[in-house]
């Protein structure tokens, strides 16, 4: 009973820590709202300009970013991604991009599994945790893999849910990197390219294969979900 109340004692005063530098300290409440608003734009080159703004801090800055991005879900991290290829080339924006998201998906990982269900609906949302416990029990650890390809949908609540299941840290962290690798060396090769009217093209046929593959993706679940109630009814 006591180890129960100091752990909840503790998760308290995490999160009252948390809350007050973001509302007391004024430098970081501005931060965290000018990059909220910098993501919003879904505009590449916006992202671009503020890495860029930070000289040579701008790798550690185009980090941070990413790990923000992944606690702040559903803030879009393809936007990194094709920012760090256009700026510090395919090969090494892809390292970048790929060790900052393994970062922040190992944050979003204990962040739910030591603060709780409760915690995490605070910042993502009740529904899309419930459609993430559903994905988990009908793909189980091939939730990640799956998600990972589909660079419109949040792969960072996918993070939170496996954090509030059974998964080990290390059965989840070798499928995030398995899974994330060959999306992100296409989205920073497609990133190192993008240019102009291309880059509005190359966009568009993203949004249209997210859209194919998610399509495809609750076609199947509902596919499932009506098997079941066949065999329930029979």
């Amino acid at each position: 009973m006591n180890e129960l109340k100091k752990s909840y004692g503790l998760k308290l005063g995490l999160i009252g820590l948390t809350l007050g530098i973001y509302f007391f300290v004024k430098p970081v409440q501005n931060t965290i709202n000018e990059v909220i608003l910098l993501m919003k734009q879904l505009d590449v080159d916006l992202v671009k300009g503020y890495i860029l703004s930070f000289g040579i801090w701008a790798p550690i800055v185009s980090f941070l970013l990413m790990v923000f991005q992944s606690i702040a879900a559903p803030l879009p991290a393809f936007l990194i991604t094709f920012a760090n290829a256009a700026l510090f080339g395919w090969i090494k924006g892809a390292i970048l991009s790929w060790s900052s998201a393994m970062a922040g998906a190992v944050l979003c990982f204990y962040i739910a599994k030591f603060l709780g269900r409760d915690v995490v609906e605070k910042l993502t949302s009740k529904f899309a945790l419930e459609s993430v416990d559903n994905f988990f029990e009908k793909h189980g650890k091939y939730a990640i893999l799956i998600a990972r390809l589909l660079p419109f949908i949040s792969f960072d609540i996918v993070s939170y849910g496996a954090g509030l299941t059974s998964m080990s840290f290390w059965a989840f962290f070798w499928a995030t990197g398995i899974g994330q690798l060959p999306a992100t060396l296409i989205y920073s090769y497609i990133g190192d390219l993008l240019v102009g009217d291309v880059k509005k093209i190359v966009f568009g046929l993203l949004m249209l294969f997210a859209l194919s593959v998610f399509i495809f993706l609750l076609k199947r679940i509902w596919n499932e979900k009506t098997k079941e109630k066949d065999k329930k009814i029979r």
